[in-house]
């Protein structure tokens, strides 16, 4: 017994550079627990001890138990590679299909009821919004990338740290919906049905963009979605005409108007909000609280931070932004809530943004970087959903693993066709001004250039 003892222990330190010392079965077992699974007194089953599906029954190729007496046994386990791969897939069948979680409780303004506390879940949409919020991420960091390179020039505001906002918006409404957003616009162009590729494409101002490589960061648009807008706070008017429009043709659509906290001051919103309430317009107007208006604290730029109650006659409901849960829930009241005829809400979406206001301001002189890595560890919006989803068997981490590894190979591809596309020509630049499907002749800065616009 000795002898074997002073092999294993010798082997064991040959692995691991680890000197066991063993004198004794029990004291080999304890320092071997680290890199094998001991039982007592047999070899159980122990895919039944985890969240696994059972493993497949051992193949010739599989190495044979060692039994170290015949009362304990001491289990070795080094499966071959194809039933290791096996044993790391998954059967749908044992994930949990549906789930019901409670969410955070919205603040109300002008309402009796308000959103439930409860959100249901399925699998399938738990990992359809894991893969919108990755993708947009993904991007996100890839824009920032290629801005650092000086591929991408001009303004960028960038959206990371934000991402349940667009995706839960997208779950409560229907795509013949409306939408129009500011200048933080690439993910609303994403979830509004625009490739990755297109995106990056037209953010390095090539012909293959959104855009055709003319409108940059801020104006990229879509069936339904009405862009990006570089005004501060011009986009709200613009979202009650659209929901103006739907009321018109009474099509039971509506337009969900999105601004920042920074734009919140704007007269110009305050004048939508009476036109949307006199005409009782479908139009849900939601503000993106993200903290800073620029390089300008809440606290400093508005007397009263409670965005929700700025309608005053319109309801109001403060939201959670970074839970996608909550932000789909409360979406979708307000969608409700517009159908049956009642009227404008105002929606405050808590957020935060994990880069500056835009790639030229660095975020981090007017807040500190304990200050996001806090949120970043503690709310945010990937990692709330993931958790709840491996938490609660409705995927797997492998899983998870590979759809990243997929999203970060999309969005490097969509990267290599963005910096490789030809720019446009210049006989597009006129193209697109006016609606035609004849050319139309466009005036230059003088008389001799011809010029002509189609669209």
């Amino acid at each position: 017994m000795q002898n074997m003892l002073t092999i294993i222990t010798n082997a064991l330190y040959r692995i691991t550079g680890r000197n066991v010392g063993a004198q004794t079965v029990s004291e080999l077992l304890i320092g071997l627990s680290e890199y094998v699974s001991v039982t007592f007194p047999a070899v159980p089953d122990l895919a039944r001890t985890q969240r696994l599906p059972p493993k497949p029954p051992p193949t010739p190729t599989s190495p044979p138990v060692v039994a170290a007496s015949t009362s304990t046994a001491l289990l070795v386990k080094m499966p071959a590679e194809p039933l290791a791969r096996a044993a790391a897939s998954r059967s749908f069948a044992n994930f949990t299909p549906q789930m019901t979680f409670d969410i955070k409780k919205c603040d109300l303004h002008g309402l009796e009821e308000g959103p439930p506390v409860k959100a249901e879940l399925t699998r399938e949409q738990g990992l359809q919004y894991y893969r919108t919020m990755q993708t947009v991420r993904r991007m996100e960091l890839k824009a920032d990338q290629l801005y650092k390179q000086k591929i991408i020039r001009g303004f960028c505001h960038l959206y990371d740290g934000q991402e349940a906002c667009a995706v839960g918006i997208e779950a409560a409404i229907n795509p013949t919906d409306h939408l129009i957003t500011a200048y933080r616009a690439h993910a609303y162009t994403y979830t509004r049905g625009v490739p990755v590729k297109e995106i990056l494409t037209e953010l390095t101002g090539r012909k293959g963009g959104v855009s055709k490589g003319k409108g940059g960061s801020m104006h990229m648009y879509a069936p339904h979605f009405y862009g990006g807008n570089g005004i501060v706070g011009a986009q709200v008017p613009l979202g009650a005409g659209i929901a103006l429009a739907c009321q018109y043709q009474g099509n039971n659509q509506l337009c969900v108007t999105l601004y920042g906290d920074g734009a919140a001051n704007q007269g110009q919103i305050f004048e939508a909000f009476n036109m949307a309430a006199l005409w009782k317009l479908p139009c849900i107007f939601i503000c993106e609280n993200n903290k800073y208006g620029m390089g300008t604290p809440v606290e400093r730029a508005s007397a009263s931070r409670d965005y929700y109650k700025r309608g005053d006659y319109i309801p109001g409901i403060r939201v959670d932004g970074m839970d996608v849960l909550c932000v789909r829930e409360a979406v979708k009241f307000a969608a409700d809530h517009c159908r049956a005829g009642k009227g404008p809400v105002v929606l405050e979406l808590e957020t935060y943004r994990y880069h500056g206001h835009s790639m030229s301001d660095p975020g981090v002189s007017y807040r500190t970087r304990e200050e996001i890595q806090e949120v970043r560890l503690k709310n945010d919006p990937i990692s709330v959903l993931k958790g709840r989803m491996l938490d609660n068997n409705m995927a797997s981490a492998e899983e998870l693993k590979e759809m990243d590894m997929a999203i970060r190979k999309e969005v490097e591809e969509a990267a290599l066709f963005a910096t490789s596309d030809a720019e446009p020509p210049l006989d597009d630049l006129c193209n697109n001004i006016f609606k035609s499907d004849t050319a139309l002749e466009v005036r230059g800065t003088n008389p001799w250039p011809k010029l002509t616009s189609v669209s």
